[in-house]
């Protein structure tokens, strides 16, 4: 037997995004985005209200950053989510992150986080709040690769738990993906 929840927002794995942006000045801004995820082959997409001064700065310089929030950095990454970049112009470095430059997009690569996508804004709706980004690349530190390709488990990515309220760490691999399934042909 089910039980049913009604309308809510949970959905596993919910990954932790850490979207990037600078501010006119060249500043540094970030926020906690948990829903989110991949929509198409070069194509990302986040519901993220205006109000966020990291959604102005995107929405004012049209290029951003998203990295994939990690259980090293957990405690920075729920930071970045829950302080208001529009009350405190520091937040960045209170989270203890150090900003460089991407080389694909004017926007910055929190050094910590070892995997992002640079991306540049493809729509926005004010209505839904729904941000589409085109990624244009895709950057891992050498620290998370094997073999020359990234390694989950040396990210050690996050995921947010709705439902408890909790971050998960990812990981255990269960299956090959596009294989096992040929086994039910």
């Amino acid at each position: 037997m089910r039980k049913n929840f009604g309308v809510k927002p949970y959905l596993y794995p919910m990954p932790v995004l850490i979207l990037a942006a600078y501010d006119g000045e060249g500043v540094p801004c970030c926020m906690n985005a948990a829903w989110g995820g991949i929509c198409s082959d070069d194509r990302i997409a986040m519901c993220v209200s205006p109000g966020h001064k990291t959604v102005k700065n995107i929405l004012e310089k049209g290029e951003f950053t998203v990295s994939v929030g990690s259980a090293e950095y957990e405690t920075a990454c729920d930071y970045v989510g829950i302080e208001s970049g529009n009350q405190v112009p520091d937040k960045f470095e209170r989270a203890g992150f150090h900003a460089e430059k991407s080389e694909f997009v004017d926007a910055p690569l929190i050094s910590e986080l070892k995997m992002a996508l640079d991306c540049k804004l493809y729509s926005y709706d004010e209505e839904s709040h729904l941000m589409i980004g085109t990624i244009v690349n895709v950057n891992a530190d050498e620290s998370i690769l094997t073999g020359g390709e990234i390694d989950p488990a040396k990210i050690k990515p996050i995921t947010y738990d709705p439902v408890n309220h909790k971050y998960i760490v990812l990981g255990e691999i269960v299956g090959d993906a596009f294989g096992d399934g040929e086994k039910l042909k």
